[in-house]
């Protein structure tokens, strides 16, 4: 092969020139925006570092400006501050105190109350004996008897006056009689002992009282215990 063919092999072609200088342009191109982008970049972080110092700077300044009043006044509304939330902290909890406190004395006036109301719930209890025996003694007099004799009928109406003024003191004291004659059964104040038919009587009705029962204050110390009228459906 010649020499001059080979310099034609080598030299370059016009096509391969353009797109080189072409590839080159875009080269520098991007190369360019890329430069341009991170020269902005670099910028703008520059520029807030410097507004942020500004901003610092600006803050010391204003502090450094206020006057020892200003900074004292400050420090003055801040411990007000915190002695507004320890008041209301401190006057919820005294509510709180107040509130538990009148509770308490609620239920201490009710348990002294019911302490003082059957405390003699044991002693009374005690005393029913002797009413019944009252009751027993009274029986055992036959009416023909105590019309015949004078000394038997004084010892009745002494027995019976004895029994009405023992009633009484009882009463005053709360303990009050149980004596449901024809009323209507109550399980809370009666207890059955039997039944019987009756047509002429409403069902359930008590007719007979076997032993009158007593209450104290309301409270139940011994139910009556009584009979009633049986059910003629049952």
């Amino acid at each position: 092969m010649r020499p001059a063919s080979r310099l034609a092999l080598l030299r370059p072609t016009p096509s391969f020139v353009t797109r080189a200088r072409a590839f080159n342009n875009v080269s520098t191109r991007a190369l360019f925006a890329s430069s341009a982008r991170f020269y902005s970049s670099a910028e703008t972080e520059k520029n807030n570092t410097k507004e942020e110092g500004k901003n610092e700077e600006a803050e010391t300044a204003n502090a450094s400006e206020k006057t020892p009043e200003e900074l004292k006044m400050e420090e003055f509304n801040k411990e007000i501050e915190i002695c507004k939330k320890d008041a209301r902290k401190f006057k919820d909890h005294y509510a709180r105190a107040v509130a538990d406190f009148r509770n308490l004395q609620e239920i201490t006036k009710k348990d002294v109350q019911k302490a003082r109301d059957f405390a003699l719930q044991k002693f009374a209890k005690d005393l029913l004996e002797s009413v019944d025996n009252f009751g027993h003694a009274l029986n055992a007099f036959k009416p023909e008897t105590i019309e015949k004799s004078k000394e038997l009928k004084d010892l009745y109406d002494g027995v019976q006056l004895t029994k009405d003024v023992f009633e009484k003191t009882l009463a005053k004291h709360g303990i009050e009689k149980i004596d449901p004659v024809d009323q209507e059964f109550d399980p809370n104040l009666h207890e059955a002992t039997f039944e019987f038919p009756d047509p002429n009587k409403k069902p359930n009705t008590v007719f007979h009282v076997q032993q009158v029962g007593y209450s104290l204050n309301g409270r139940v110390i011994r139910p009556a215990k009584v009979g009633i009228v049986k059910d003629p459906e049952n």
